[in-house]
């Protein structure tokens, strides 16, 4: 399993990039904002990765993020979302912004992404509704392993917020709107992007 590669930026070319590394140039299927961030030809590059392994082909795909594939890995856990729909959605929504919709169970929104239909909607938020929360709490935990303070349910949401892209300023102020007493903090988080969606 090739869990990221670490190389020169060779070329980007349509919905894949070319990473060489060591004289090998791995061809990686992304999404069009992870193409977008790795537009410079010879720059290093960290990208994230994934082995695709199906009978007729083995294949590299791939996010400037670890957040961006954790959210690809959830995608393509649905049953009928294979590599193309995953990668497809994700280059038609922002994954921070597609957890808000997932979380909010928004099905007409998540219609507008690539390859999904109706149907494939609200499979999408039946399967993931309630794992999307979860994983950004343990991100946001995970994120926070070695300090000296145990965080609060408060600080633990605004680091799930911030992986998604937020700000730390948007953050903050979504959740001083929120009265999170008594909440989880994956009830904080649905909370937040709720607020947060109606914003944008």
């Amino acid at each position: 399993m090739i869990d990221y590669i670490k190389g020169k930026l060779a070329h980007v070319i349509g919905d894949s990039i070319i990473v060489e590394n060591n004289g090998i140039g791995y061809k990686v299927h992304t999404s069009t904002g992870s193409a977008s961030d790795f537009s410079m030809p010879g720059e290093e590059v960290i990208v994230y990765t994934e082995m695709i392994v199906r009978e007729d082909a083995i294949s590299l795909v791939g996010f400037s993020t670890r957040d961006e594939l954790n959210m690809f890995l959830l995608l393509t856990s649905v049953s009928g979302i294979g590599t193309k729909v995953g990668v497809g959605i994700l280059s038609s929504i922002p994954y921070g912004q597609l957890a808000g919709i997932i979380a909010l169970q928004d099905i007409k929104t998540l219609q507008t992404a690539q390859g999904v239909g109706k149907k494939t909607a609200e499979r999408i938020v039946l399967e993931l509704k309630d794992k999307v929360p979860q994983t950004l709490s343990l991100n946001a935990q995970d994120s926070q392993k070695g300090a000296s303070v145990i965080s609060s349910s408060q600080s633990d949401a605004m680091e799930a917020l911030m992986s998604l892209g937020y700000t730390r300023s948007e953050a903050q102020g979504v959740l001083k709107q929120i009265d999170i007493d008594q909440m989880s903090v994956e009830e904080i988080i649905k909370a937040s992007l709720k607020k947060l969606m109606q914003q944008f």
